[in-house]
């Protein structure tokens, strides 16, 4: 029967050991496994190609993605990487601009080394212009951008790729499928840092691969078992768990977060606030760049710290922490500038992460 996704992630992983019905879903240590007699197997041979409770948390992931297969991997940028294995050396690749800066990172190695070659959109207008006139492998979007968090509309880029002969791969890492299904909506491959918001606990590292091709299915397993980047068991695990308060979290992260933006709006500190209206995260820039520092070493709930998606507030300076390898120049062309702090909002009372906020600000 048809399961709304609250159901799917609240029953995630249950009915998995028949043997014992355990609700809990076991974890596997084991690397290897026994046959039963020659050309013979029980569907696990070796825990790398396939283990029973990555199988598990990887059955949920698809699921809630409206998409038939998923493979969780080491890390969200393992996944980027998995993803972007299926395409040949050469492929022109056109991206969104404004984008995680270890992605930036890679796709920039990668042109370096010859692999792909790179053509950034700044706005939807200007990637619709390039999707028209231009040649493209490969379309990556990620929506809502980081940290600048411009949405994109998903529907009208996916029909216009795929009518230029395009694959479509989307980060669906902010929105996660709580907000968002772009394998629904027709993209090829769907990728997340499940480290952020799928775990929610900040002690995950971890990155999904979605798709609704059997084929690409086929031959991402095969580059995964081939190239070894897999969750590891207890990894696995931890984020199963995770997953079954994901719509929960959100729900709280997104009714705080415009608690949050409507102070930031009236603060006379700040000069602009980015928050495409769900979810956790905001960014905003300051009237006086020079006070971020202070407010950095000042605030007490929120954290200075990377990462982003887990139950506690954490405040980012991109500049210098997530996007430092984006080169200045290119940053400042599309406005991540030096003013700019990013916040992932958590499920602390929204009052407290406002008064906490002022002080720093107000000071």
């Amino acid at each position: 029967m048809t399961q709304k996704i609250d159901t799917i992630l609240a029953q995630a992983g249950i009915r998995s050991d028949e043997k014992t019905g355990a609700l809990v879903t076991p974890i596997h240590f084991s690397t290897t496994y026994q046959h039963p007699e020659f050309g013979q197997s029980t569907g696990y041979d070796y825990t790398r190609t396939k283990n029973p409770t990555r199988c598990n948390v990887e059955q949920t992931l698809a699921a809630i993605e409206g998409a038939d297969f998923a493979l969780a991997t080491s890390s969200g940028m393992s996944a980027i990487v998995l993803a972007f294995s299926l395409f040949p050396i050469g492929s022109k690749v056109l991206a969104v601009r404004d984008l995680y800066g270890g992605s930036f990172r890679w796709f920039n190695q990668e042109e370096e080394a010859g692999r792909f070659t790179f053509t950034y959109a700044h706005t939807e207008e200007d990637l619709l212009e390039q999707l028209l006139v231009g040649d493209h492998d490969v379309v990556y979007i990620e929506t809502p951008t980081n940290p600048l968090m411009v949405e994109y509309n998903l529907k009208k880029l996916i029909e216009l790729a795929h009518e230029k002969g395009s694959k479509v791969v989307v980060d669906n890492t902010f929105y996660t499928p709580i907000y968002q299904t772009p394998i629904v909506e027709g993209a090829d491959i769907v990728v997340h840092s499940a480290t952020k918001y799928l775990s929610g606990h900040n002690d995950v590292l971890a990155g999904v691969v979605v798709t609704n091709s059997q084929d690409l299915y086929d031959q991402l397993f095969y580059n995964l078992n081939t190239t070894g980047a897999v969750l590891s068991p207890f990894d696995s695990y931890l984020l199963l768990r995770g997953l079954k308060t994901l719509a929960l979290r959100m729900e709280r992260a997104t009714k705080n977060a415009q608690q949050l933006v409507a102070f930031l709006k009236e603060s006379p500190a700040v000069k602009a606030v980015f928050y495409p209206g769900k979810g956790g995260m905001i960014s905003f820039k300051l009237v006086d760049e020079g006070k971020i520092p202070y407010i950095l070493n000042h605030v007490k709930l929120f954290s200075f710290a990377e990462s982003l998606g887990g139950v506690e507030s954490l405040i980012t300076y991109p500049t210098s922490q997530t996007h430092a390898d984006i080169p200045a120049d290119v940053r400042q062309s599309y406005g991540l500038t030096d003013d700019l702090l990013r916040l992932s909002i958590g499920i602390e009372d929204a009052d407290d992460l406002i008064m906490d906020l002022k002080r720093v600000l107000e000071a």
